[in-house]
């Protein structure tokens, strides 16, 4: 009873509109009075124990180097640089955006966010090369679930958070997927170059048109920011929160050496960031009160209990769990949807045997690919808006990229070393 009055009035109040963390501390409010686990009194405790770990001060750098990344302009120079190497293809542009989110949007942290700022750079070209609209907005908004999967995760960054697992591993256990979700895209691009239904090799810009020592010269500051990331962090040389720094001032100087940047936009980028890691604490906060009473509740135990009693294995867990995060992916961003359910399906996942690795990287797969799934996947209002074209026209180009990811997620949920071959490669065990 206690449960479906907590999640009947978290929900309730998501789908009148209220903010997540503002929902999540009423229905932790009220299931303390109806049910008397304790004075309201403990929640202030509690909310303040959700943000109290230091390697939160990650955060607002992580969303600063996002914001700033974006602002560079930097990713242009990665489009420029696989410009060359696809250009000449039959589809070729498909496959830069495809590229260019596999390598270079790990850092903004959101999939929208991604496709925004990816699109913004590839939508005018395709429109001159003749790509159809609906098609140009469908692979930018399937290609833009790369970027969270690869490293530098911002998600895989939650997953570590919440449940104090390795963030190496975590990063390294994303490449697998993020490879294999590439290959299936890059397969359904060329299928449909095969086909014959995409134009022939783009107009290379001058930009692009240069030798390639000078285009990688020029694209390789853009990829400093996310290998350092992931050196640093897999190395072990420096923490989460050093790096996170290290890399935000470094894209602020590489901006402000190309002159992408200026010292007048700065505040606003500060400014804009400031609000959004603000929004991003209040949820923790709000999680530290919500998961207290899921605690004192024992949710896991009884979740864990209902598993034993329909005597389940690992494997229809995992599926159920994937199903699950699918739909949640569809309606909530996957900050939250990390913070709330991975705490209290993880322990049950480890306890039927299967891998915590293998868990949290397949979770952050199911959110992801919850966003390009319809009726309410956010990528796909984000590129409706941004590419002009109709709900229905994106929706039946999209289908053979969605159809394409979820046969990966299969895959990474049945062949668990898709996931835990590098990290036992380079952590043991």
């Amino acid at each position: 009873m206690e449960l479906i009055l907590l999640f009947g009035v978290l929900f309730g109040l998501m789908l009148l509109g209220a903010p997540i963390f503002v929902a999540m501390l009423a229905s932790a409010l009220v299931t303390l009075a109806v049910t008397g686990l304790g004075a309201a009194t403990v929640l202030p405790t509690q909310m303040a124990s959700g943000v109290g770990a230091t390697q939160l001060l990650a955060i607002p750098f992580f969303i600063l180097m996002g914001e700033l990344m974006s602002r560079a302009g930097l990713t242009q120079r990665i489009v420029e640089l696989l410009m060359f190497f696809f250009g000449r293809f039959r589809g070729g542009l498909a496959h830069v955006v495809v590229g260019v989110n596999a390598f270079a949007s790990s850092v903004s942290g959101s999939a929208p966010a991604s496709a925004s700022m990816v699109s913004s750079a590839t939508l005018p070209a395709m429109r001159d090369n003749g790509y159809r609209p609906a098609f140009s907005s469908a692979v930018n908004a399937s290609a833009a679930v790369l970027g969270p999967v690869m490293p530098p995760s911002v998600p895989l960054v939650f997953v570590s958070l919440v449940t104090t697992m390795s963030l190496g591993q975590l990063f390294i256990g994303g490449i697998g997927p993020g490879v294999l979700m590439a290959i299936v895209l890059f397969g359904t691009v060329a299928l449909q170059a095969r086909r014959g239904k995409l134009p022939g090799p783009a107009t290379v810009p001058a930009e692009a048109a240069r030798p390639l020592p000078v285009l990688f010269l020029r694209a390789l500051p853009a990829l400093g920011a996310p290998v350092f990331i992931i050196v640093g962090v897999i190395g072990g040389f420096v923490t989460i929160t050093e790096v996170a720094i290290i890399a935000a001032f470094y894209v602020l100087v590489l901006g402000l050496f190309y002159r992408t940047i200026s010292l007048r936009a700065l505040p606003a980028m500060l400014r804009d960031s400031s609000v959004f890691s603000s929004t991003i604490m209040m949820l923790f906060a709000a999680v530290g009160g919500f998961t207290f009473i899921i605690a004192a509740q024992r949710v896991g135990d009884q979740v864990a209990a209902a598993v034993a009693r329909v005597d389940m294995g690992p494997l229809l867990f995992f599926l159920l769990a994937a199903l699950f995060f699918l739909l949640i992916g569809m309606v909530l961003d996957a900050v939250p949807a990390i913070l709330i359910f991975l705490p209290i399906l993880m322990p049950v996942a480890t306890e039927l045997g299967i891998d915590p690795i293998h868990f949290g990287v397949a979770t952050v797969v199911n959110l992801m690919i919850g966003l390009l799934t319809p009726p309410v996947g956010a990528l796909l209002f984000v590129l409706t808006k941004i590419g002009k074209v109709s709900f229905a026209s994106l929706l039946r180009e999209v289908w053979p990229f969605l159809g394409g990811l979820l046969v990966a997620l299969l895959v990474v949920i049945l062949a668990p070393p898709v996931v835990t071959f590098l990290p036992g490669l380079f952590f043991g065990g």
